[in-house]
């Protein structure tokens, strides 16, 4: 099985998916074989993987694009730690921004983490900032990172998704504080 899905395209994939779950709905000879197969969860749940407190330099206006407001945010450095990986946010990452003209805030953030085992592991961070009135509390803010780890000790930030919170840090220097979560 394993070797047929490495073969199978994206399109060829879903709807192996779809029509599986079409003979399982049917009742067909599928739904005999997949009796023994674990059915999905209805709801994921999330397993805490880190916090994290990202430094960062002032915000610097790119000018209005025909999709909004346009902002640059260095990420200057910073730290993580969780049960099982800590350490350091490389200076040198941005944080890009898209004020949109219905009021949230689009985030692409892209920077590397070097664990204290001096493991690199790069971060695609995108978000979803949403505050009533642009200028209170922001009523919606979620992230979802997407990691790039060599293979190995953390090999597995690969092979599932995440999702997280940001929070406005609390330090002297500008900041923001995440807490990320696996979806299991």
């Amino acid at each position: 099985m394993v070797q047929g899905i490495q073969n199978m395209d994206r399109r060829g994939l879903l709807g192996a998916l779809a029509a599986g779950g079409a003979a399982l709905s049917a009742g067909g000879p599928a739904a005999a074989q997949s009796a023994e197969a674990p059915v999905p969860k209805a709801v994921p749940t999330a397993v805490h993987v880190y916090n994290a407190v990202a430094l960062l330099e002032e915000t610097i206006p790119h000018g209005t694009t025909p999709y909004g407001q346009r902002f640059r945010v260095p990420i200057i450095g910073g730290t993580f730690e969780g049960p099982d990986l800590r350490g350091r946010i490389l200076p040198g990452g941005f944080d890009w921004q898209l004020l949109r003209p219905d009021g949230y805030l689009e985030l692409v953030a892209d920077y590397f983490m070097e664990t204290d085992d001096k493991v690199l592991i790069q971060v695609t961070n995108r978000g979803l900032v949403h505050a009533p009135g642009g200028g209170g509390p922001a009523s919606y803010v979620m992230t979802t990172p997407k990691f790039e780890a060599p293979m190995g000790k953390y090999g597995w930030l690969n092979q599932f998704i995440f999702a997280g919170t940001v929070a406005p840090g609390t330090g002297p220097k500008p900041s923001v504080g995440l807490s990320i979560f696996k979806l299991v």
